[in-house]
């Protein structure tokens, strides 16, 4: 597989884009005024304690105030797994994990009080009406080691598999670890370092550690101790090893940054970095903005010829399977028609959830199936796929009513969450009123206003459509409003109305009544 990374800079935003064999599986952006804080490091004031939900909040002298679980305290090894981080390399994503289920957790009121500083990481972004997700286990990520303050233990990458290679590489960097110095973790990327190369990162982490604890100590809560490497640099950091194939970047300044990064931690792929140059934008020659926009719609067609619709809800993602125009071309047996589409679509869905960056619980309803042969071989193509992802992902079996439940982490906000806002029209459900609605919506209102026997004349203000709706099939509406309710009727267009908005005007000075008798 070709494995290659898109880099799209400018001072307003940076894009990266990840390519494998020519397709987009994964985007991720960043503007300065996101105030993106995953990753940093805190030194914050415990502003409430709720033993009745076992966590703190936390003041960061951010918007919003940090939650900290009991869970997420600093228990030392009590819990810890060869985990190197999460999709980011941001520390070890504790955020959101409640450990063993047979470790009783403590009382977090005798731990924390209000009023209390504690040095917290997040581990989750701010999303919605929620506040970021902290962390009091700190861990530093660096290209080729996690290190881990509060720890005294060694690990490796659950991602590098082969028994002989991970005692290798634990044994190297138990070699790298003097006593009473913390703990550390083995990253995917330090299969073939030598020792000497992951002395050089631990002095370099060890040292920044130590200078954070100087800036907890001499500073004042709240206040930010230490920020995580920014997008493109966190990218470079976690992703770019000899798996892949090329970076290329269009952005000269980032360029040489890039080269300048990569010549100091693995000069033999220093070949492999690209300058993209020329009329044509880096993104557009590899058609990833069109992909970034299909990523908005609801609906994604396979190629066979079925689609797959996706629809984020508050509580889940639910994802339906069609079969659309696919009948299977001549073939008899409509469970392989069946098979065939689902097996596609597996493909497609692990490569949205990524593209799309939708984490949290996700529901999957695939096209009925008769045989649990049949449905194993689809699971077994979307576990497979879901591999691929830097995310931590699990699925479920397939459920008696057909459906596969999965979980994907979730660390920020969705890509289309991110880029788009409600939309003032309907609220946000996607749909509004049609104009017949509308029109008794009005009739009802104006029989509120006659039986209050407050107003006199009431002028009706509508979107053109709902004008012309009046005009074609209802021309005697007004002339029938009248004669109920005594009033002085008029009606207007207005173009700048949304579609299924009305206003009531009273009186000569025509003040707005709308609010008064709209239900």
């Amino acid at each position: 597989m070709r494995r290659e990374i898109l880099v799209s800079a400018t001072p307003q935003e940076s894009w990266v884009a990840l390519l494998e064999d020519q397709e987009l599986v994964e985007v991720l952006f960043d503007r300065p005024d996101q105030g993106r804080i995953l990753g940093d490091i805190f030194l914050g004031r415990v502003e409430a304690v709720l033993p009745g939900i076992q966590a703190a909040f936390v003041d960061l002298g951010t918007e919003k105030a940090g939650f900290l679980h009991v869970a997420d305290l600093n228990y030392g090894d009590a819990e810890e797994d060869d985990d190197e981080g999460d999709a980011n390399g941001n520390g070890r994503g504790r955020g959101g994990r409640r450990g063993p289920k047979q470790r009783k957790l403590p009382n977090i009121q005798d731990h924390l009080q209000k009023g209390q500083t504690i040095l917290v990481q997040v581990t989750k972004e701010a999303m919605g009406t929620k506040g970021p997700r902290l962390t009091a286990d700190v861990s530093l990520p660096g290209r080729f080691l996690v290190y881990m303050p509060y720890s005294s233990r060694v690990g490796v990458s659950r991602k590098i598999e082969g028994r002989e290679q991970r005692a290798k590489l634990r044994k190297l960097a138990q070699g790298v670890l003097p006593p009473d110095s913390g703990g550390i973790i083995v990253r995917t990327v330090s299969e073939e370092v030598n020792q000497k190369t992951l002395e050089q990162e631990f002095r370099s982490l060890h040292q920044r550690w130590q200078k954070i604890r100087q800036a907890a100590t001499s500073g004042a809560a709240p206040a930010a101790v230490h920020r995580e490497a920014k997008l493109i640099s966190g990218v470079i950091r976690d992703l770019f090893s000899d798996k892949l194939d090329a970076l290329r970047v269009d952005s000269r300044e980032v360029f040489d940054e890039v080269r300048d990064y990569v010549r100091s931690v693995a000069p033999d792929l220093i070949e492999r970095v690209h300058l993209h140059e020329g009329p044509v934008s880096l993104f557009d020659q590899y058609g990833v903005e069109e992909e970034i926009q299909k990523a908005f719609q609801r609906t994604v067609r396979l190629k066979s010829g079925g689609y797959v619709v996706i629809e984020p809800t508050e509580a889940l993602v639910s994802i339906d399977v069609n079969t659309g125009k696919f009948t299977g071309k001549g073939r008899k047996d409509p469970e392989e028609t069946i098979l065939r589409t689902n097996l596609e679509a597996a493909r497609v869905i692990t490569k949205q959830l990524r593209l799309r960056d939708v984490g949290g619980i996700i529901v999957v309803d695939f096209i009925d199936m008769e045989t649990k042969e049949n449905r194993d071989k689809v699971l077994r193509e979307l576990r497979s796929h879901l591999g691929r992802d830097r995310a931590r992902t699990k699925a479920f079996e397939v459920s008696d009513l057909g459906l596969v439940e999965m979980t994907r982490q979730r660390i920020r906000p969705s890509l289309f969450t991110s880029l788009t806002d409600v939309c003032p029209s309907c609220g946000g459900i996607g749909r509004v009123y049609k104009p017949a609605t509308v029109v008794r919506r009005i009739e009802r209102s104006l029989e509120r206003i006659a039986a209050s026997k407050e107003e006199k004349r009431i002028v009706v203000r509508v979107h053109p459509e709902v004008a012309l709706r009046v005009i074609e099939t209802e021309p005697g509406l007004l002339k029938r409003l009248r004669t109920r309710t005594r009033l002085e009727l008029d009606m207007r267009d207005d173009p700048l109305m949304r579609l299924d908005e009305f206003r009531l005007l009273s009186g000569p000075a025509e003040n707005d009544v709308t609010e008064k008798y709209a239900a």
